[in-house]
């Protein structure tokens, strides 16, 4: 046998086994899911982690044929949540309903601290987008943004503001807000937006920011007054409440948002099923309508409007090294 003939055969006999190794993962995939599959919410009922992932799971389990059984596992600023996906079997059946804490924020806010990282976790798409809203309590004489940056003026390190949990986007959020409008305040973390709702509405906290979906309830019934929104634009949800920029507060835009991930060595036709699942779930207008009715809007990543694995694994990198910078700049810390 020449030497080129030997070569060709070695190559023949590796992608065989190339073939071979491959073959169990594709066919589990084709089989998946044959069993109910878990969504890990890492924060306490009623936030909008919660309400993201309920909407999506009880769509994808229609889709996929087997029940999506969503469970609440909170601490840590999302940290539990996803360290115990991250250390689960990776076989598709596990997810973790991510934010942009847990999948951003939270790696350059903990730091060393942090017991996963980036790598631990393997995007599988992003499921909706939502503006932030700073609110005061019905009776609060702070009726503006300007009345609120005039009363923190006057009383420094006096007023506190409520945040679903350290290193959460509304408490990042209103760090940046201390920061543009020269202001110091005090802030009082909370586990998860439910609590922190309750506090307010009872008038114990002089403000608040949270996401919109878990909040909107409670501004269109009048137990909370919003000021403004986080977004660059109005929010059709809240057309009447105006943007952090038309309220005084110059180049101010922080957008929440929500998404999948998955173990890091799950199978990946099973990360390009469940992917794809949730694309078209994503851009589904009843799904449209909905989200649109908490204020959220759908993801359009893709040039179709839609999700995938690849493009929510650059968009997570993107925010990784967004929110480093916001950390770095305002000097936010884990109370």
């Amino acid at each position: 046998m020449t030497q080129n003939n030997a070569l060709m055969g070695r190559r023949i006999i590796l992608a065989g086994m190339a073939g071979a190794l491959a073959a169990p993962a594709i066919a589990r995939a084709q089989a998946f899911p044959t069993r109910p599959v878990r969504f890990v919410v890492p924060f306490p009922p009623a936030g909008t982690t919660d309400i993201a992932g309920r909407i999506m799971a009880e769509r994808l389990s229609a889709r996929i044929g087997q029940p999506v059984i969503v469970e609440n596992r909170a601490g840590a600023t999302g940290n539990l949540g996803a360290d115990m996906v991250a250390r689960s079997e990776p076989d598709g059946y596990t997810l973790l309903v991510c934010t942009i804490s847990t999948a951003s924020i939270n790696y350059s806010l903990w730091g060393s601290r942090m017991t996963v990282k980036p790598e631990d976790l393997a995007a599988v798409g992003l499921l909706i987008r939502v503006p932030n809203v700073v609110f005061v309590p019905a009776n609060s004489p702070y009726r503006t943004v300007s009345d609120l940056v005039a009363g923190a003026k006057a009383n420094p390190g006096k007023l506190n503001y409520g945040s679903s949990g350290s290193g959460g986007s509304p408490h990042m959020t209103m760090e940046m807000f201390k920061l543009r409008s020269g202001t110091d305040m005090t802030h009082v973390p909370f586990r998860g937006a439910g609590p922190m709702l309750v506090e307010i509405v009872a008038g114990r906290l002089d403000a608040a920011c949270d996401n919109m979906p878990s909040c909107i309830g409670h501004i269109r019934d009048g137990r909370l007054r919003a000021l403004a929104v986080t977004s660059n634009v109005r929010s059709a949800a809240l057309p009447d409440v105006p943007t952090l920029a038309e309220a005084g507060i110059r180049d101010f835009e922080a957008t929440a948002w929500f998404g999948v991930q998955a173990p890091a060595r799950t199978p990946r036709p099973i990360i390009e099923k469940l992917g794809a699942e949730i694309d078209t779930i994503t851009r589904d207008p009843g799904y449209i309508a909905r989200i649109a009715e908490l204020g959220g809007a759908p993801p359009a990543l893709t040039p179709a409007g839609g999700t995938s694995p690849e493009t929510f694994e650059a968009f997570i990198r993107s925010e990784i090294a967004k929110w480093a910078e916001v950390v770095r700049v305002s000097g936010a810390k884990i109370d």
